[in-house]
């Protein structure tokens, strides 16, 4: 009953009303704001829209505090877990873009790894980018959806879903991204004898063998049959800023 009152805050709270937020209330957080936000500065393709995004800095920075003192209780379901970390993810990835826009990449930061910062505030714990995707998303869901989900804010990342996740949507958002980023022919490139395809295929091939290889994985969900013995290349990665026009 406590976990459904803070999910029911969580669902309809805006800060934007948190003029002097204080970290301490700690069921002042929710998605309502996060997802009108996103719809209304990501384009349907994933473009993101960092210069008119840069004026609203604070209240994104409310929203995250309010997300790391709401982390859901150990009895939550597993997608009401997963849907805060994949949010908390996302949002801390633009907040930390926006601190140190305009620029090209989000490689610019932090010596070419901004995923090792540990800005990131979850109860009395810190925790970086690369703690959040590795220790937490990747270790305890060992759902490879996932890498479909959160964003790098670079050009070949999956692109942002311009919404917040949500538990009740989760598995038909995760399927609907991973289905999308696999069949984009701008991030892979895939016939029945060859395949061109993401290097998270590469830098995370352990999490997409689960049922024997990366060519099953991809077979579950590309448009195109691949064959079993199909020659597997990885493409470059673009770093580029996710930035729209």
């Amino acid at each position: 009953m406590i976990f459904i009152l803070l999910f029911s805050s969580l669902l309809y709270w805006s800060p934007e009303s948190t003029v002097g937020y204080s970290p301490i209330d700690s069921n002042a957080a929710g998605y309502e704001w996060w997802d009108q936000w996103l719809k209304k500065n990501v384009s349907a393709t994933g473009e993101v829209n960092y210069k008119n995004m840069k004026p609203e800095l604070g209240t994104l920075r409310s929203f995250t505090a309010g997300l790391g003192k709401s982390e859901p209780a150990v009895t939550a379901t597993k997608n009401e877990q997963l849907a805060y970390w994949i949010n908390l993810y996302n949002a801390a990835t633009i907040q930390l873009v926006l601190e140190h826009y305009p620029l090209k990449s989000i490689r610019d930061i932090a010596n070419g790894k901004p995923w090792d910062d540990a800005f990131i505030s979850v109860g009395e714990k810190k925790y970086a980018l690369n703690n959040i995707e590795n220790d937490v998303l990747r270790k305890k869901f060992t759902d490879p959806r996932i890498h479909f989900a959160i964003n790098c804010a670079s050009k070949s990342c999956p692109k942002l879903l311009n919404g917040a996740y949500l538990p009740d949507k989760l598995d038909v958002q995760l399927n609907s991204m991973t289905k999308l980023f696999i069949n984009d022919a701008s991030k892979n490139k895939i016939t029945a004898t060859q395949i061109d395809i993401s290097e998270i295929f590469n830098w995370y091939q352990k999490d997409f063998i689960q049922k024997g290889s990366v060519i099953n994985f991809l077979n579950e969900w590309s448009a195109t049959r691949i064959s079993a013995t199909a020659s597997i290349h990885y493409l470059n990665y673009d770093w580029s800023l996710n930035e729209a026009p």
